[in-house]
């Protein structure tokens, strides 16, 4: 029998969940005034629902197009898909192009309706839908309308010049949006016609579908709106390693913008409890695929720059990238800390404040030890996340209640229904079998030390990979515990392991204080 897909507690998928706060938050931080504080007047309800009345300030704050002057309160509402039910998926060999084809036989029931109801929500409206990738949760709209792309700064209260992964699921998709059009009738092109810089097609045939984006010239006739690309001349584009996104973009037929599905400066999400967290009442529908596979967002990559260069951090290797033709000079062109300045960033995550929990968080670099028993005494509640050396709550009690501290991967799920590929299992598209693997959410331990220290544990783990994973997760965690001060233990990132990289870079920006 299959593992069943992992559920958030307390939450029921099919139920509606009603926003009660106002939209104050999100006034606050939409782009076009991130520094002003809104208030709303609750009028007397006309309809079963709340209504709320903008005031003329808010009403400034928002943009005019997007947000009528009275709306309704939204429900969130969390829609379970198990990709093993969606139907069989074909992967094929597709000629003389860079990577395979794939195909799904769709079986009409519930997680396919589910998923096409999200697709319709994104053709014919402007709110965001989020769904799940390999590598953390998007907040997806339709990529070539600025209504529906302004309503994904509105949701997440982002800055307007922090541009927009672009989301595609082919590589006919992403020719036309190169060429300034929708679709191609002939996507499958030579080398010597592509649209595609030759500079990228050995990372797509090594590296896609997967976590890599790369940054391509926006033509001039472009049908990507100008919000995505924040004014520069560029885009970046990815194709995710996940059936249920990219089952999502065909099914709605257009490129989606998608940054992940978080408030911004928060960590990103990983599950879909993390988006109802930050995002409820603010969307009408998040996708539940379980927890993601990989963790952090996908690497970024420029090779429009000479040398070519690494923009963030993530899933792809600079060893891995070192490897392909054209990329053996590759070039670090990111920060461990947030640039700032005027300039617009060329990638998301180069210059604002980002992964950061509500609580104060202190890194503890290799080699640079843990916390002091004197320095834990003057706190009430901590929280403390391990990987490698540290002891269970740093040996400050041997009691302890709760939940038990999870690390490691709760063992892949059977394997969908794929047909016979006509290549061996080394195709990049073979790794959509690893996009149904699932795996466990970290949970806090609780101890009770002396003078009445409360202290929640989380061990990741030894292994990159589960750190990676976990990461994101155990933040949130230690957040809803309300921890005055989270203690990390850093790891190694000095041995050519851009996982490790993407992890200490995150924690880098998390933290206030770093030893």
């Amino acid at each position: 029998m299959p593992t069943p897909q992992p559920r958030i507690s307390n939450v029921n998928p099919t139920k509606h969940f009603f926003h009660q706060a106002c939209y104050r938050s999100l006034a606050q931080a939409t782009p076009s005034c991130p520094a002003r504080s809104c208030n709303t007047t609750l009028n007397a309800p006309e309809l079963p629902l709340p209504k709320f009345t903008l005031s003329g300030r808010m009403q400034a704050c928002l943009p005019q197009h997007l947000y009528p002057n009275e709306f309704t309160n939204m429900e969130t509402k969390i829609l379970a898909v198990d990709p093993q039910k969606l139907g069989t998926t074909t992967v094929k060999a597709s000629g003389q192009d860079l990577i395979d084809e794939w195909e799904i036989d769709y079986v009409h029931g519930q997680d396919y309706e589910s998923l096409k109801r999200a697709a319709q929500d994104l053709i014919h409206t402007n709110v965001p839908v989020a769904f799940p990738t390999e590598t953390v949760y998007g907040l997806g709209a339709d990529a070539t309308r600025s209504s529906a792309v302004k309503a994904i700064f509105a949701t997440k209260g982002r800055p307007a010049d922090n541009p927009l992964i672009v989301h595609i699921h082919s590589l006919p998709q992403l020719r036309a949006l190169l060429s300034g059009q929708r679709e191609m009738s002939d996507g499958s092109l030579q080398a010597k016609n592509d649209s595609i810089p030759a500079i990228y097609r050995p990372l797509i045939e090594r590296f896609w579908p997967g976590p890599l984006t790369i940054i391509l010239p926006a033509p001039t006739n472009s049908i990507l709106a100008p919000e995505v690309t924040a004014g520069l001349p560029t885009f970046g584009a990815r194709m995710p390693r996940s059936i249920l996104a990219l089952s999502l973009l065909r099914l709605c037929g257009r490129p989606l913008a998608a940054p992940s599905a978080n408030a911004s400066t928060r960590p990103s999400p990983t599950a879909a409890e993390h988006v109802f967290d930050d995002l409820e009442g603010r969307i009408h529908t998040i996708i539940d695929g379980g927890p993601c596979e990989v963790g952090v967002e996908s690497t970024v990559v420029d090779g429009l720059s000479h040398p070519p260069s690494i923009l963030r951090p993530g899933g792809v290797t600079v060893d891995q990238l070192r490897k392909c033709p054209g990329w053996e000079n590759v070039t670090i062109g990111y920060k461990d800390k947030q640039e700032g300045g005027a300039d617009k960033p060329r990638a998301p995550g180069m210059k604002y404040r980002h992964y950061s929990p509500k609580a104060e968080v202190v890194l503890f670099e290799i080699g640079a030890g843990r916390p002091s028993v004197e320095e834990l005494k003057v706190r009430n509640r901590i929280g403390i996340i391990r990987t490698k050396s540290w002891e269970s709550a740093l040996s400050l009690t041997t009691d302890h209640q709760g939940a038990s501290s999870t690390k490691g991967n709760v063992g892949e799920m059977e394997q969908p229904a794929f047909a016979s590929s006509t290549r061996n299992d080394s195709s990049r598209m073979s790794n959509l079998l690893r996009s149904v693997m699932q795996h466990q959410v970290p949970h806090a331990q609780k101890h009770t030390a002396a003078e009445g220290l409360e202290v929640w544990d989380i061990n990741l783990g030894a292994s990159t990979e589960d750190v990676a994973r976990g990461l994101f997760s155990a933040l949130r965690e230690l957040d809803k515990k309300n921890v005055d001060v989270i203690y990390v233990e850093g790891i190694d990132d000095q041995v050519d392991d851009d996982i490790a990289t993407a992890v200490m870079n995150r924690l880098r920006k998390a933290a206030e204080i770093r030893l």
